[in-house]
């Protein structure tokens, strides 16, 4: 890099950066936009345009304009964003769609918090700022995908934001850095927010308008809500394995204890043994969920991710956890599965000597075997454990 380069780029405050496919009529307005913008106040900065592989006239329009060109050739809103965020020269990041729905216009707005020192500002499109009536947001997005998927973000990662996935943002380049971001795909809108939340950094919220895109839509409605869903469970091990995985072996649990000394009568039907075996498949299906659980959490600490606040029962488990009281409880589970089992046996010589009525050793059979079995379990996630922190180590 020149001398002349050098000095042009540290003194950049602002780079706006806006991903491109097929925006040929959109993307000079937001362009323009945005020098008006650096104009009106006094702002020093540049807009690196990042196509993503337009067939139309987009390029072209973007060569002729103040704007720079960077081209990414792998596909995804993520991977454009990351090449464009990479390619910035500015103190302060802007990043926005090129279609006109967010207004560039407005960027002072977002620039204002980081020279506060807030280090990430998202906006929060509200209804009675949508221009070109509800056009702008159709219903699904707006009264069911948009309030859902941000309602998930807030209880899985406590993050206090209303509007999760408004594309308007601004951010330090300190920021974006600790950030660490990698997704490629349109679940970078939420891992751009959790990763901010995680490494601690001071964001805000501002209300601002949402408007009718020009052209068509890229968006995917199903495939890209279930992408950011997937996103939000794949972080959130807590949410995905421990809460569904103590559920079904409690459930499990209840119904085996409580089916153990015999039959249940409801409204007179029987709930016998039967049942059993259904509660018995529920604990060791739970009990796998919880140790996968926890494997992705050694996963998740060895990649360096923060530790969430609703997860220090689970850090604390992880750390008290040792081999050999896994083989203990494990070899107790099986003893105490085989003492059952015996007892069984027992029984069966008792019938088979006196050969009267009919022999049921089901009912305690479950229980022995269903110990068996989570005993061995524990024994050998106790060995897969240890061989996870060795490799975190």
């Amino acid at each position: 890099m020149s001398e002349e380069q050098q000095l042009n780029e540290n003194s950049l405050e602002v780079s706006v950066v806006m991903p491109c496919l097929n925006e040929e009529d959109s993307v000079e307005i937001c362009i323009n936009k945005c020098f008006q913008a650096f104009e009106k106040n006094n702002i020093k900065g540049e807009v690196v345009v990042v196509d993503n592989g337009s067939t139309d006239r987009s390029k072209e329009i973007i060569i002729n304009s103040k704007a720079r060109l960077i081209e990414e050739k792998v596909k995804g809103y993520g991977s454009a964003y990351l090449r464009g965020f990479s390619e910035a020269r500015g103190k302060y990041i802007i990043m926005g769609d090129s279609d006109d729905t967010y207004d560039f216009l407005i960027i002072n707005d977002f620039i204002k918090p980081l020279r506060e020192g807030y280090d990430f500002v998202i906006g929060k499109r509200i209804l009675n700022k949508m221009k070109n009536g509800s056009g702008a947001m159709p219903w699904l997005h707006r009264y069911i995908g948009n309030p859902v998927l941000s309602g998930i973000l807030r209880l899985f990662f406590g993050i206090n934001i209303s509007d999760a996935h408004c594309g308007m943002r601004s951010l330090t380049k300190e920021a974006y850095k600790k950030m660490n971001l990698k997704s490629l795909g349109m679940e970078f809108a939420s891992e751009m927010v959790i990763r901010a939340k995680k490494t601690n950094l001071k964001f805000k919220e501002i209300p601002i308008e949402y408007r009718l895109r020009i052209g068509e839509s890229k968006l995917r409605t199903f495939r890209d809500g279930w992408r950011h869903l997937r996103f939000m469970l794949i972080y959130s091990p807590t949410h995905l394995f421990f809460y569904p995985g103590l559920l079904l072996f409690a459930l499990g649990l209840l119904i085996v204890v409580f089916l153990i000394k015999g039959p249940i009568f409801i409204y007179g039907f029987p709930i016998d043994f039967h049942v059993m075996f259904f509660g018995s498949m529920l604990m060791v299906i739970g009990y796998q969920i919880i140790n996968l659980g926890f494997f992705a959490k050694i996963y998740s600490h060895s990649e360096n991710f923060e530790e969430e606040s609703n997860d220090k029962i689970i850090v604390f488990i992880l750390r008290k956890i040792k081999l050999e009281q896994m083989i203990l409880v494990g070899t107790i589970a099986i003893v105490a599965g085989m003492i059952i089992f015996g007892d069984v046996v027992i029984d069966w010589k008792k019938w088979m000597e006196t050969g009267r009525g009919t022999f049921n050793g089901v009912r305690k059979m479950i229980p022995a075997f269903t110990l068996i079995i989570l005993g061995f379990q524990n024994i050998f996630f106790g060995f897969y454990y240890s061989i996870l922190k060795i490799e975190k180590k």
